[in-house]
């Protein structure tokens, strides 16, 4: 789920914050992809207008991880 289209549904961080149960700080530190663990409860308060994909995640999880390897790799 990614944040700009939870905040276009709920029309402001404020209420996405109150939606997601956390503070406006937080969804402010949130990247590009809501966290997982709040994916599930903003598709329940938005009435499945908003859809949490374990798929997305997934492919999120294995990019980060791809790209941590590629940064740790020394230069010949």
């Amino acid at each position: 789920m990614l944040k700009q289209d939870a905040i276009d549904f709920f029309g402001n961080k404020s209420n996405l914050a109150r939606a997601a149960g956390v503070e406006r700080s937080a969804v402010s530190q949130w990247g590009e992809v809501i966290p997982e663990a709040r994916a599930a409860r903003l598709q329940a308060a938005s009435h499945g207008a908003l859809v949490y994909d374990p798929f997305v995640y997934d492919q999120h999880k294995q990019a980060r991880k791809e790209d941590l390897n590629h940064e740790n790799q020394s230069v010949s």
